[in-house]
């Protein structure tokens, strides 16, 4: 009872709360129609005891839904990881080149970022992801990547047994003549009986499954090779965002200067073994990295400060001249405005009439930026 509680075992049970949300539901939802449909029509199509080929098909159907599990779990439970609170570094003069939390009342360590959902600062935060309730970060970025390889794979693998269960089934049932092709139902009548019948409703549901499968390979697809790109380039899509802006920082006030992003190891392989160990534990503590020759611990904080300081002086102030709720997609503020909302789950800054904002950038139709209390203002309508 010890071991299993020993390896059952979360920072607190109030981390199951994960579970009850919207993302994990649906996530939980595709994957157990898929694995439970691939596996019924596994023993209509390619019955696992009559030949080895059938009980590899089928025990690979299990190992891809236990791995994908696995992973998924892992991701969710396990963590990114955050900055202890009120943390701060060894040497105290480094303190200089890291932004304070408040919220936290803890310096953020470098490739720390602070997230709003999850309430804390987020070591090597790539982003926080609605689908396991989490952040993705320095402890479960490989367990999110592989979620990530796996599920296309055993999705693809449903895909076609849901493709051949169809088509087998269906060639059992038509008659094919010259000229007409018509449903023969006495077939079913001639042959035994299948385990599991495949009637109107069975057909309805594998074609279903199917649909869910091929969108989750191409969605979730597509979700595994963004990670990959800056996984070998042992970066986060924050990171990337900062980068861009640096460069954008640099040609903005035309400085004689090269950005050089610090934890780039100079190899693919390096920066992969950065995320992926055979140990499963990410290498370092989350807190210090191992950079390249030219740069330092604090680099990228550095430039983390410039672009803060430099956001200060090319942002914008606005009065706000209507309330608003804070709603995520609000109805009263036209249709254009409704549909046009960000698909993010970064919550949504409630206002009074009167009140200041500081837009760091913008859509069309939204803004992106903090509440101020300042007397200057620019008055939009």
């Amino acid at each position: 009872m010890g071991t299993f509680c020993s390896v059952i075992k979360f920072e607190n049970l109030q981390e199951l709360k994960r579970l009850c949300h919207w993302g994990p539901i649906i996530a939980l939802g595709v994957i157990a129609i898929c694995s439970t449909m691939a596996m019924i029509d596994s023993v209509l199509w390619y019955w696992p005891l009559h030949t080895t080929g059938g009980s590899v098909n089928f025990i690979m159907l299990i190992n891809w839904t236990v791995m994908i599990l696995y992973n998924y779990f892992n991701a969710m439970f396990v963590g990114p990881g955050f900055v202890p609170l009120r943390w701060k570094p060894e040497i105290s003069q480094d303190t200089m080149y890291l932004q304070y939390c408040k919220v936290c009342q803890a310096y953020k360590a470098p490739r720390s970022h602070h997230c709003r959902k999850c309430n804390r600062c987020v070591m090597k935060m790539d982003h926080h992801c609605p689908w396991i309730n989490n952040c993705c970060g320095y402890q479960n970025h490989a367990s999110f990547t592989l979620f990530l390889l796996l599920a296309p794979l055993g999705c693809i693998h449903a895909a076609f047994i849901f493709v051949m269960t169809m088509y087998t089934q269906l060639y059992n049932r038509l008659s094919f003549g010259w000229n007409t092709v018509k449903i023969d139902m006495s077939a079913a009548r001639r042959d035994p009986l299948p385990i599991v019948p495949f009637g109107l409703a069975a057909f309805a549901t594998t074609l279903f499954a199917l649909g869910l499968a091929l969108g989750t390979t191409i969605a979730v697809g597509m979700l595994f090779f963004i990670q990959m790109k800056i996984i070998l380039r042992n970066k986060t899509s924050i990171e990337s965002w900062i980068e861009e802006k640096a460069k954008d920082r640099i040609q903005y006030y035309q400085l004689d200067e090269v950005f050089v992003f610090p934890y780039d190891m100079g190899s693919r392989w390096r920066n992969f073994k950065q995320v992926f160990t055979w140990s499963g534990v990410p290498e370092g503590d989350g807190l210090e990295w191992p950079v390249r020759e030219g740069c330092h611990q604090y680099s990228l904080t550095i430039e983390q400060l410039k672009q803060k300081a430099d956001k200060r002086v090319r942002s914008v102030r606005y009065k706000v001249i209507e309330d608003y709720s804070g709603a995520c997609c609000p109805l009263n503020k036209g249709i254009k405005t409704f549909f046009t909302s960000p698909c993010t789950e970064e919550p949504r800054i409630r206002l009074q009439k009167g009140e200041f904002i500081l837009a760091t950038r913008g859509l069309r139709y939204w803004l992106y930026g903090d509440k101020i209390l300042d007397d200057s203002f620019i008055e939009v309508l």
